[in-house]
């Protein structure tokens, strides 16, 4: 048999980190996917969402084999659907019993064409947040009046806030993948904890400890020049930026490297940072000189503050490794 499934967000902004659950699970399940856009009430749609929505799909590696199809486009279809089983109320309405099937002015509700569009493209199966168990109730019967067969529905449980409420785009600091994306999270990380929570059996917590654990794998394990470009940096500056807890903090470190703040070290400072200038200038690599310097036990971190202006950040050697020689010495220079 082959398995059909469908995702249809609704064009209200970003794609909701509940949503992007549902996403991966149709795609896993489908053997053929549409991305859907449910876009039947008008007055709720955010300009510029769809293009969102497929980006953050795309940024996640969630593809699809038809799409984005909008329900709007197919208005005329499911009118004549909802004429064969829907009797007109005082308003002007189309109902199918307490349902709702075309509202005054003729534009086709929620329900209807949902029914109608799975019919057609002969989806199988849809996955979706278990908010929605009284949905499909409604669904599978419509769906039997006008002769389809209606898909098999399968629910998850929900992602839940701090407050163990259903996640929110309003007062979460985290709710959306385009909040994920501006954080810093690498995609594979987020699309591991996708897969890590599957179709959750009940609601679960959103885990942003175990989201940032990921992106401290994801980035370990990016080739350099991947890496180098995701945080737009020189490739030589690749394995500084290894210990980075996400990209924006590895742009920060890149930062730090190529454009230090400028300082002035007291006399202290000097027997340490002479010695590293008689190490790099004989090509020692960055960590044999610091394994030298903590022998003679060297001020590494006023090594540190003359070459990159900081008092934390990346590996020490890695920095060390990161410089051209020449530059590594200039700033020495400057800091003396």
């Amino acid at each position: 048999m082959v398995t059909r499934t469908r995702f249809a967000p609704s064009p209200t902004g970003s794609l909701h980190l509940g949503g992007a659950i549902s996403a991966a699970a149709n795609r896993r399940r489908g053997h053929w996917f549409l991305l859907r856009i449910d876009d039947t009430d008008v007055e709720r749609e955010v300009p510029g969402a769809v293009e969102r929505i497929v980006a953050d799909l795309e940024w996640l590696g969630i593809g699809w084999d038809e799409g984005p199809l909008r329900q709007s486009g197919r208005a005329e279809r499911h009118r004549e659907a909802a004429r064969t089983v829907g009797s007109e109320d005082v308003e002007g309405a189309l109902r199918f019993g307490r349902l709702t099937l075309l509202r005054p002015d003729g534009s086709p509700t929620y329900h209807l064409a949902s029914v109608v569009d799975d019919a057609d493209f002969e989806i199988t199966h849809v996955v979706r947040g278990s908010d929605h168990r009284p949905n499909s109730e409604l669904q599978q019967k419509l769906a039997r009046a006008l002769g389809f067969e209606p898909p098999e529905y399968v629910h998850h449980g929900l992602l839940l806030g701090e407050d163990g409420r259903k996640l929110s785009k309003r007062g979460e600091a985290v709710s959306s993948v385009e909040d994920l994306r501006h954080a810093g999270i690498p995609a594979e990380a987020a699309r591991a904890y996708l897969d890590e929570l599957g179709e959750p059996a009940h609601d679960v917590h959103l885990d942003l400890p175990r989201l940032r654990r990921l992106a401290i794998d994801a980035i370990s394990a990016l080739p350099e020049e991947e890496l180098a470009a995701r945080v737009g940096a020189p490739v030589e500056l690749a394995q500084a930026l290894r210990g980075a807890r996400d990209l924006n903090e590895a742009r920060a470190m890149a930062l730090t490297i190529l454009e230090p703040q400028a300082v002035k070290l007291p006399g202290e400072a000097r027997p340490t940072l002479e010695r590293f200038s008689e190490l790099r200038a004989n090509g020692l690599d960055g960590k044999e000189i610091v394994r030298e310097l903590k022998a003679v036990g060297g001020d590494l971190k006023a090594l540190r503050l003359a070459l990159t202006g900081a008092e934390r950040g990346p590996e020490l050697w890695a920095v060390i490794a990161a410089l051209p020689r020449d530059e590594a010495l200039r700033r020495i220079d400057a800091a003396l």
